[in-house]
């Protein structure tokens, strides 16, 4: 159960929910292996309508740029085979999780792998953190970056080191051997309060 594989994924998009007629234009993800991250992902694709300025300059992703990209459709099929039976992780993971579904669901696939969000936990483990949003915690926990944001494969790669981070922290903190993916999980429902109890009780159960 230690040695599960995640794949940590972040899509840009034209708009806040699928349920608006709002479509993925990138995609970046990472994949996590025995805690390293061991492989990646990355693609533009053309949501076939224009993307509108506030989406160009928050993203850096120009119209022009998807004019010439991979359709929608291509790149999911290749994106769930890269996916494959691999547990998923996000930073706030309801929103992925959100387009992810409706654009598999556009290719006739479904998502049957868990879900993790890598806030939700970071808020229980670091609830002293300034805030739980992806660049702050980056800076809060001294993680290397290029300086992107809003890029999804930097936002994976940077997801995919708070994530190492913070199975890391809990084996030291807490003397997990192993830091299983439904600990991870269920440390997300816990509140904050009693996250440390419930932490020390769950590693107390691996003695």
């Amino acid at each position: 159960m230690g040695n599960y594989s995640i794949v940590v994924l972040d899509f840009e998009t034209t708009g806040l929910s699928p349920n608006y007629g709002d479509r993925t234009i990138e995609v970046g993800a990472v994949l996590i292996q025995n805690n390293q991250i061991i492989d990646r992902f990355q693609s533009l694709m053309n949501p076939g309508m224009k993307i509108s300025s506030f989406i160009e300059s928050y993203t850096g992703i120009t119209n022009k740029m998807l004019n010439s990209s991979p359709s929608i459709t291509e790149v999911m099929q290749n994106f769930a085979s890269f996916i494959a039976q691999n547990h998923l992780v996000a930073h706030n993971a309801s929103f992925d999780r959100r387009f992810l579904d409706a654009e598999l669901n556009r290719i006739n696939k479904q998502r049957r792998q868990e879900f993790a969000c890598s806030m939700l936990v970071s808020r229980r483990l670091y609830p002293e953190a300034p805030s739980h949003s992806l660049e702050k915690l980056v800076r809060y926990k001294k993680i290397k970056t290029g300086g992107v944001y809003h890029r999804a494969l930097a936002d994976a790669e940077m997801t995919g080191h708070l994530w190492i981070s913070m199975v890391n922290d809990l084996k030291s903190a807490y003397k997990f051997r192993t830091v299983p993916f439904d600990l991870m999980q269920r440390l997300s429902k816990v509140s904050k309060a009693n996250a440390p109890a419930f932490l020390k009780r769950s590693a107390g159960k691996q003695g």
